[in-house]
């Protein structure tokens, strides 16, 4: 066989091998596997060591592995702020509710307190069946503050609840957030590109 020969057939496999490598980028792509040197060199039949000493395929491979990456990065990024909105929500509604609660409790202690002044005011001039409902009125309303009092504690424990939640999210996020930093610092130093 010719040099020539050789070469040309030599450069025949290296296009061939390219383009195994276009077919297998794209082939995970369609069925969103995870773009990495060796998914893409096991995918194509190729070795790894192919992938990085060709220039084609290098380049080809670290255009679809960045695009793989900003295309994650995107999702989580999206997916954070949709549960980050969710979770600040629910203390907001929490919180309105909480400050409405404490209204009506301090609402119905300042009507039972003038009650209380009206049925002592009572209680030396009226009869005793006028007592007797006021008395009943009273009982009555005891009972609503004790209700709006609980409730007011049942709110209270949501937005503990939520607020735990959202610095549970907010640190969770502070944690993925390290571990995409780290993680492209990781490939800026593997790849040798900043």
């Amino acid at each position: 066989m010719t040099t020539a020969a050789a070469l040309a057939a030599r450069q025949e496999q290296t296009r061939q091998k390219i383009a195994q490598v276009e077919t297998a980028i794209a082939q995970l792509r369609r069925e969103r596997g995870q773009l990495t040197v060796r998914a893409i060199a096991a995918r194509a039949g190729v070795s790894a060591t192919f992938l990085y000493e060709n220039s084609q395929a290098r380049t080809r491979v670290q255009a679809a592995v960045a695009d793989s990456r900003s295309h994650h990065d995107q999702s989580a990024v999206e997916t954070h702020e949709r549960i980050e909105a969710t979770w600040r929500e629910r203390a907001l509604n929490a919180e309105t509710e909480l400050t409405r609660a404490q209204k009506e409790i301090f609402t119905q202690r300042q009507r039972i307190g003038e009650l209380m002044g009206r049925l002592r005011d009572l209680d030396q001039t009226v009869p005793g069946e006028s007592v007797q409902a006021l008395v009943s009125e009273n009982t009555s309303l005891k009972h609503r503050v004790q209700q709006l009092t609980r409730e007011h504690r049942l709110l209270q424990e949501r937005l503990g609840g939520s607020r735990s939640n959202l610095r549970f999210a907010d640190k969770r996020i502070a944690d993925l957030e390290a571990q995409l930093l780290e993680t492209a610092a990781a490939a800026s130093d593997t790849t040798g590109q900043p």
